[in-house]
């Protein structure tokens, strides 16, 4: 069975409560709830993993690669705008990763309507809110088949 890795940057632990008239009021664990049914119906596995750090999610990038992972699904949130060190981890593993952002990044401010980590990825899926995390476990899926 295939597996995918769904990875979420900082301040995503503080969904349900953080900005809930731009990230809506369903918590972290209700998007895992959501992408987990949706990889029992598509006949893959999925692990979760939530770092308000960046090196967490660098050092988790190479452990889950090295670990045989199939492909990413990452929201690295701000670091996305930011982080040259996430774009080449995702680089040096040479896997599939679709990124999300859960808002719409080019209806933000002028800051985050740019991202450093899209270009180390397969695609990008902006402002479909969780939606978006399970239309990219489908192309991942669709492009890895079991």
């Amino acid at each position: 069975m295939k597996k995918f890795a769904i990875l979420n940057g900082p301040n995503l632990n503080r969904l349900g409560r953080r900005e809930p008239h731009i990230y809506g009021t369903a918590t972290l664990k209700d998007l895992e709830k959501l992408v987990r049914a949706e990889a029992k119906r598509l006949g893959v596995a999925v692990t979760f993993f939530q770092s308000n750090h960046e090196g967490a999610l660098i050092d988790k990038i190479h452990e889950l690669a090295d670990g045989g992972i199939a492909g990413f699904i990452v929201n690295f949130a701000a670091y996305s705008h930011t982080s040259i060190a996430l774009h080449d981890a995702l680089k040096s593993v040479a896997l599939p990763a679709i990124e999300v952002h859960i808002s719409d990044i080019k209806q933000r401010e002028k800051f985050r309507q740019t991202s450093m980590t899209a270009g180390a990825c397969t695609g990008m899926i902006s402002g479909e809110g969780f939606p978006g995390y399970v239309r990219a476990l489908r192309q991942l899926a669709e492009k890895n088949p079991t």
